[in-house]
């Protein structure tokens, strides 16, 4: 099975690719600029994966999607929320951080680009990084649009190629677990909403980045440069 690769260089998306390459070849892996404030360090990361992944890396540009709607990820005059570490299991609160940074359609966005790159390419599948925990506040991440875009993809496409996420069922926590039995180069990932030198630790992503770090007994590892 060949497999275009939707690689964020986030934690999902980078470990989602690496498991999935046992069972396929990764053609080519895909990251999206659509003027996020991150653009530079997620591509960035999502290059060193792919060197890994032994697979070609192409960055897709979409600067009009940024434009679209007034997401904190996009737009530098809104406050990107902040969250504390005991609100991460609150619904209200996080269904308003879920609002702020809500872009237009962007993960159907990138899988219809995606399935593009998989027709053209004659992949059968497109590797993406959803999870069971932020499906809860974003829908696009669940396995339910997984299904429905299978079934748009038969009509829109020749080749059908499936959406295959080895992640969608798990948390934060049990993907960090995953990864680090696979081997799975989490070193590498950039999670923040932030494009700085470093992560913020206060931003939703972080946050739940660090819990998922901690509750697998890898923080202080991670943290040191020690999982490589």
């Amino acid at each position: 099975m060949r497999a275009i690769a939707l690689i964020s260089g986030g934690l999902d998306s980078v470990v989602a690719a690496w498991v999935a390459r046992s069972d396929a070849d990764i053609a080519v892996a895909l990251t999206f600029d659509y003027g996020q404030r991150a653009a530079a360090r997620e591509i960035q990361a999502a290059g060193n994966v792919a060197q890994r992944l032994g697979c070609e890396h192409i960055v897709i540009e979409l600067p009009w999607l940024g434009k679209l709607g007034q997401s904190a990820l996009t737009d530098v005059s809104a406050d990107v929320p902040e969250i504390a570490p005991d609100q991460l299991d609150d619904a209200d609160r996080t269904e308003k951080t879920a609002a702020a940074v809500w872009v237009p359609n962007r993960n159907g966005v990138f899988l219809n680009v995606a399935a593009a790159y998989a027709e053209a390419l004659d992949c059968d599948a497109i590797v993406c990084g959803f999870n069971r925990e932020e499906a809860a506040t974003f829908p696009d991440n669940s396995r339910e649009f997984m299904t429905r875009a299978d079934r748009f993809f038969e009509f829109s496409t020749q080749r059908k190629p499936r959406v295959l996420s080895p992640t969608v069922d798990l948390s934060k926590t049990e993907i960090v677990e995953l990864a680090t039995a696979t081997g799975a180069p989490i070193d590498l990932v950039w999670s923040c909403y932030f494009g700085g030198d470093e992560h913020c630790w206060r931003c939703e992503s972080c946050r739940r980045l660090q819990r998922a770090l901690e509750s697998a007994g890898v923080w202080a590892d991670w943290n040191a440069g020690r999982l490589d």
